[in-house]
């Protein structure tokens, strides 16, 4: 269990580090680190893209699955203003080369979506 957990939080620093990196994100929690634990996940928004059409497309065109919606808080989602949100998921069977094959197409979705502006 301790392999796994150690696991799950470079899983989660990984993410939330690549996930950085995409333009115009909004992630919701705070950073992980040391002593700051977060599962390995993240909920994101892009500014100006609704989180099922990230979603959407990302499956569609990527084969990448990810949700959307309210996740089960949407008293949480009222108090941070959004009406929703996406979600990277990841669980212990998971590698930093999965995140990676996740980041390349989001970024793809988002340049994509923006391109209409």
């Amino acid at each position: 269990m301790v392999a796994i957990m150690i696991l799950q939080m470079a899983l989660s620093e990984y993410l939330y580090d690549k996930l950085s990196t995409v333009p115009n994100i909004r992630i919701y929690g705070p950073k992980p680190s040391k002593n700051t634990h977060r599962a390995a996940l993240c909920s994101f928004n892009v500014e100006n893209i609704h989180p099922t059409d990230i979603a959407t497309f990302l499956d569609q065109q990527h084969g990448v699955a990810i949700r959307s919606g309210h996740h089960c808080a949407q008293p949480l989602h009222r108090d941070l203003g959004v009406s929703a949100s996406a979600r990277a998921s990841l669980h212990f069977y998971n590698t930093k080369e999965d995140v990676d094959v996740f980041i390349q197409p989001l970024n793809d979705t988002v340049s994509f979506f923006n391109s209409f502006k």
